[in-house]
C-alpha cells in the first residue's frame, strides 16, 4: 500500500508544481525569461545556497550530480519543497509590499546500482512575475492614459540526474535536462471610456546539460574535504509567439484588432556556467561550504537596447552546527544551520548593476529515528535587491521555505528468522 499511496502523492504535488512556479514577484522579472530561480534542495537554501561540494545520504543535492552518489543504497529518497515570501519594493517616492506562497520543487532519488545512483524532479528554472503601472500625457492635450502591464509565468525544468562512484573518494554526474514554458505579457491601456488590450504569450522549449564531479580527501588538515565542480554547456531555446489584441469602449462590445498565432520568434541562448565548490567535515559536528559559480552572459544576445546583459558571479557561504548523533536524544539530533550569499546579476540597467545579497538561517529537525531519519528542513533567509540609484527600485524580502527530504527503506532484503 505504501507503495501505491506515496507515489500518488508525488505525482499530485508534481502537478500542482509545474503550473504554480510563482513564489515572488519583481519588477526585474521582465527582463529576459524572468529571474533564475534560486531554490535550492533540503537545507543548502540555509547554507548559502551552496552545495557544489556538499555530499549526504539524507538528501537529493541537485547542485552537483555528483553528489547523487553519496545517497544511501537502501533507501528511496523524497524531496519537497514550499516557499513563501514576504517583500518591500521601494523607489524614490513609492513602495508596495508583496506576499507569494506556492510549491517550488518536487523530486525523487533511488539506486540503479551500489554505485550508480539516479534522481527525477521538475523545478522552476526561471519565473516572472511583475505589475507595472505608467502614467503619460496625450501630446497637445492636458489628458492622460494609463498602461497597466502585467507578465507571468517563466521557464520549467524536468530533469534526470545521474551520479556515479568511479573509486570510493571520487565521483562524477551528469544532468539532462528539458526546459519548457510559457511567459505571458498583459498590456491594457485607458484613455477616457476608450481602452486596448494587447497580450503577448512566448513559448519556450530546449535542452540542456549539466556535469560535475566530486572529490574527497579523508585527513585534510584534520578534516574530511570534499572539492567539487561543475559545468553547464550553453545552450539555445527555439520558441513561438501569440499576439492578440483588442479594444472596447464603455458599454460596448470588445473589437478584435489583432491576432496572431504561432510566430516565430528569435532563439533564447542561455549560457556556459561553471563552478567550484569545497564542504570540509571538522569534528564530526561542524561543516563548511564554500562555493563560487560564474556565468558568462555577456555573449547572450538581446535586441532590446534598454538593458544589457553582464558576466554573474555568485558567492556562497554555510555553516552546519550538529551536537551529535545520539540517537535517544531528540534535541542533540537537530541541525543547526547558517549562511550568505552575494550574487553580483547579470542585468545592467541606467549603468546600474541589478546584484543582490541574503543572509539565512535554518534548522533540519528529524521526523524519526535510525541511521537514516526523515528530515523536515525550514529555513529562512533575508536580502536585498536592486538599488534607488538611476530611478530603479530595491526589494527588500523575507523568504521562509519548508522543504521536507523523506527517506523510505525500498530496497531492504526480507530477513526470515
Amino acid at each position: 500500500m505504501k507503495k501505491i499511496i506515496i507515489p500518488f502523492i508525488a505525482i499530485f504535488i508534481f502537478n500542482l508544481s509545474s503550473i504554480a512556479q510563482s513564489d515572488f514577484s519583481s519588477p526585474y522579472s521582465l527582463y529576459g525569461l524572468g529571474q533564475e530561480n534560486s531554490n535550492y534542495f533540503g537545507g543548502l537554501s540555509a547554507l548559502g545556497n551552496t552545495g557544489i561540494g556538499y555530499k549526504s545520504p539524507l538528501s537529493i543535492n541537485k547542485s552537483n550530480p555528483a553528489s547523487l552518489a553519496a545517497m544511501a543504497s537502501n533507501s528511496f529518497l523524497y524531496e519537497i519543497g514550499f516557499n513563501s515570501t514576504f517583500s518591500n519594493k521601494t523607489s524614490n517616492n513609492l513602495s508596495q509590499q508583496n506576499f507569494d506562497f506556492n510549491f517550488s520543487h518536487i523530486a525523487i532519488g533511488f539506486k540503479i546500482k551500489d554505485y550508480w545512483k539516479t534522481s527525477f524532479g521538475i523545478v522552476p528554472y526561471t519565473k516572472v512575475n511583475y505589475e507595472i503601472d505608467v502614467v503619460q500625457s496625450v501630446e497637445g492635450t492636458t489628458g492622460y492614459f494609463n498602461t497597466n502591464i502585467i507578465g507571468s509565468g517563466g521557464i520549467n525544468e524536468v530533469f534526470w540526474g545521474n551520479g556515479i562512484n568511479l573509486t570510493k573518494n571520487f565521483s562524477v554526474g551528469v544532468e539532462l535536462q528539458a526546459l519548457f514554458g510559457l511567459i505571458s505579457k498583459e498590456q491594457l491601456i485607458v484613455l477616457g471610456t476608450k481602452s486596448v488590450t494587447l497580450t503577448e504569450s512566448n513559448n519556450y522549449f530546449g535542452a540542456s546539460l549539466n556535469a560535475g564531479f566530486q572529490y574527497t580527501i579523508d585527513d585534510l588538515f584534520k578534516t574530511k574535504t570534499t572539492i567539487g565542480g561543475t559545468f553547464n554547456v550553453p545552450t539555445s531555446l527555439t520558441g513561438s509567439k501569440d499576439i492578440e489584441g483588442s479594444k472596447s469602449y464603455t458599454g460596448t462590445d470588445t473589437t478584435l484588432l489583432i491576432e496572431e498565432l504561432d510566430e516565430s520568434i528569435n532563439n533564447f541562448d542561455l549560457p556556459l556556467k561553471m563552478g567550484i565548490g569545497i564542504s570540509s567535515k571538522i569534528n564530526k559536528s561542524l561543516l563548511i561550504n564554500m562555493d563560487y559559480r560564474k556565468n558568462y552572459w555577456t555573449k547572450t544576445y538581446t535586441s532590446n537596447s534598454t538593458f544589457t546583459y553582464k558576466d554573474q558571479s555568485i558567492y556562497g557561504l554555510g555553516i552546519e552546527f550538529q551536537p551529535s548523533k545520539n540517537l535517544s536524544s531528540f534535541r542533540n539530533n537537530i541541525i543547526y544551520r547558517a549562511g550568505a550569499n552575494y550574487n553580483s546579476g547579470y542585468l545592467n540597467l541606467s549603468k546600474q548593476d541589478i546584484d543582490n545579497y541574503s543572509f539565512s538561517l535554518g534548522l533540519g529537525i528529524p521526523l524519526s529515528k535510525g541511521r537514516y531519519p526523515s528530515i523536515i528542513n525550514v529555513n529562512y533567509s533575508y536580502g536585498k535587491e536592486g538599488t534607488l540609484s538611476k530611478k530603479l527600485i530595491q526589494d527588500n524580502f523575507h523568504k521562509l521555505s519548508i522543504n521536507l527530504s523523506l527517506v523510505g527503506n525500498w530496497f531492504q532484503k526480507t530477513k526470515i528468522f
